[in-house]
């Protein structure tokens, strides 16, 4: 019932972006994070390089103002790097958590030209996204007292419908298979090609045992986001 509704959603979003004027490739590096804080702060050095990639459009509805959506491959998550001693070359834990999402964003886009006859844009963007858990990896790395190990496992999700309030096959070593929350970024259209900057705010707790999103704003997804679009058909 939900690879049907996501199929469906799926091919909704092809078609409009078939349909519609300005449809652009996308990719480029991701840095994710998780809150770790009740007002939704994070550690700057818990950032992950990840990366995000796919197929975009905009519909074409005036000079000024356009809808856009698409779907990405997204990386999120986030690293912790743990010294027991002054030492950076031994007695360290070393994580990386690494999950990777299907996305699919609405943007409301503003534009403003950079000249009357110019193709060129500068733009701001903002709205909701949905995506759905596909894969991922957690490593860890150790070395104590110069003696190294390794450990690499795939990341679970919980078979969670997101049209009922509870969490099916809910566990602690699983994420919640959906995740929503709202984009803020902007840019420039130079016409041949565009540059993007977002940041993507979770707004959904990413452990499947977390029902209660708004109880604080912890264990919420936090990915800033520097992309290049490549327009198809211009």
């Amino acid at each position: 019932m939900i690879m049907k509704k996501l199929i469906a959603m799926s091919l909704f979003t092809a078609t409009v972006m078939c349909s519609q004027a300005q449809v652009y490739v996308q990719g480029g590096l991701n840095l994710s994070n998780i809150t770790n804080t009740k007002s939704g702060q994070t550690e700057k050095n818990n950032i992950l390089p990840s990366f995000n990639a796919g197929i975009m459009a905009r519909f074409g509805i005036s000079e000024m103002f356009d809808l856009e959506s698409g779907m990405l491959l997204s990386g999120k998550g986030s690293k912790a790097e743990t010294y027991f001693t002054n030492s950076r070359d031994d007695n360290y834990v070393k994580t990386k958590f690494n999950p990777m999402y299907v996305e699919i964003p609405l943007n409301a886009v503003v534009k403003i030209p950079l000249g009357a006859k110019s193709k060129s844009n500068i733009f701001v963007n903002a709205g909701p996204y949905v995506a759905i858990g596909v894969g991922g990896k957690s490593k860890v790395d150790t070395r104590i007292i110069s003696v190294n190990s390794s450990s690499s496992k795939n990341i679970k999700f919980n078979n969670d419908d997101p049209f009922t309030s509870e969490q099916d096959n809910a566990a602690y070593d699983k994420l919640k298979r959906f995740d929503y929350g709202f984009n803020l970024g902007g840019g420039i259209d130079f016409g041949k090609f565009m540059l993007k900057a977002n940041y993507g705010i979770g707004l959904a707790k990413i452990n499947s045992t977390q029902s209660n999103n708004t109880a604080d704003d912890k264990n919420k997804f936090r990915t800033f986001s520097i992309s290049a679009g490549i327009p198809l058909g211009r």
